[in-house]
């Protein structure tokens, strides 16, 4: 039977990162779910992340990172899903036509006209430049893109997506690289 646990510690940062048993990053997952692996000797703890972790007759430092003890055979995942937070974080939330605060996203080459949804066709846009291109294309506008869109690429991207990165996840996601 699992007792309660007491977090002391570590604000602001809600996950740890799961390394395979061969060091390689493969997900950030909640606390309680770190716990439990250590608990159950699924896993270890690399680096703690500063706090402790207490119940009646347990006290656990908080885990940042922790290693499964037996290999896990991951399918390989060659791109990042197409998401709207992703797509946003990809352009630090500003708008790829004139440099505003980007709230909408929006096709390249309209699909109305044969766009596709992909990374390289996609971009964040501001509300009002995304109302004034509708289904029109740049070179109709006279427009032009501040950077290519492209595919985010990396470790980092596959493994943490757009959420926060701990300090001590930072050796583990660049030599993965």
């Amino acid at each position: 039977m699992w007792a309660a646990f007491v977090v002391l510690g570590r604000p602001g940062m809600k996950g740890t990162l799961l390394l395979n048993a061969s060091y390689e990053p493969l997900c950030v997952v909640p606390l309680k779910r770190a716990i439990v692996l250590v608990l159950a000797e699924k896993a270890e703890i690399i680096e703690a992340g500063g706090g402790v972790v207490r119940s009646a007759s347990t006290a656990l430092p908080i885990p940042s990172v922790i290693r499964l003890t037996t290999y896990v055979r991951v399918p390989y995942r060659a791109r990042l899903p197409l998401t709207r937070r992703a797509l946003l974080a990809r352009d630090a939330h500003r708008c790829a036509y004139c440099s505003r605060s980007a709230d909408t996203v929006d096709h390249v080459v309209p699909r109305s006209r044969g766009g596709h949804h992909e990374w390289e066709n996609v971009v964040a846009a501001c509300r009002l430049c995304n109302g004034r291109k509708g289904d029109r294309l740049l070179a109709e506008l006279g427009w032009t893109l501040r950077t290519t869109p492209t595919v985010p690429r990396g470790t980092r991207w596959l493994v943490v997506g757009v959420g926060r990165i701990d300090p001590a996840w930072e050796p583990y996601l660049t030599q993965a690289a």
